[in-house]
């Protein structure tokens, strides 16, 4: 009976043996789990920071490449101006000589030897205005036009019959355009 009861004994040790190892292995289990569900969180929680950084350095690429493409916009603007209006200073540096040709060429010649001399100024003044006309000069319109203060300078106004109200009567000083650019108006006399 002694052995039956130590069998039994040796039995329900096993069994209490058994039961232990089990909630070892189920405590152990349960940490493993809780643990393993930490690490996840936290796994996610360092993806989610990651995918926000890589959104955020994304942002800044474009923004830089939004930056970079204005800058060689604005830089390409300012050459094609540039070359645009290359000749500016020195068209406006030769606008008085026109003028002193005009002025030339509108006296009136007393002897044949002054005749000749305006027909050979008249000559140049052709060809400087056409080496201008090349670079994109034009002259402004006044004749028959009516005002306009983008390109006509009124220096004096007058009442006279035949032209309407607003319409130019008489141009003083030529007005010049450098291709859309108007870089000396017409002085003009306009009608009230």
């Amino acid at each position: 009976m002694e052995q039956e009861a130590t069998a039994e004994e040796t039995t329900s040790m096993e069994d209490v043996h058994e039961d232990e190892s089990q909630q070892e292995e189920e405590t152990l289990s349960q940490e493993e789990k809780s643990s393993d569900e930490i690490n996840e969180t936290e796994e996610q929680q360092e993806i989610e920071r990651l995918k926000q950084e890589a959104e955020e350095w994304k942002n800044r690429s474009l923004r830089a490449q939004a930056d970079l493409d204005n800058v060689r916009r604005r830089a390409k603007e300012e050459k094609e101006k540039a070359a645009k209006y290359r000749a500016q200073d020195l068209i406006e540096s030769l606008l008085p000589v026109l003028d002193n040709f005009e002025r030339a060429i509108s006296a009136s010649p007393e002897s044949e030897e002054a005749s000749s001399l305006l027909e050979g100024v008249n000559m140049v003044y052709s060809q400087f205005l056409e080496a201008v006309q090349k670079e994109g000069l034009e002259v402004i319109e006044t004749k028959g036009q009516t005002f306009d203060p983008h390109q006509h300078q009124a220096v004096m106004q007058v009442e006279e019959e035949g032209f309407e109200s607003n319409q130019i009567v008489e141009e003083l000083q030529k007005g010049y355009k450098l291709k859309d650019k108007v870089i000396r108006p017409a002085m003009v006399k306009v009608n009230a």
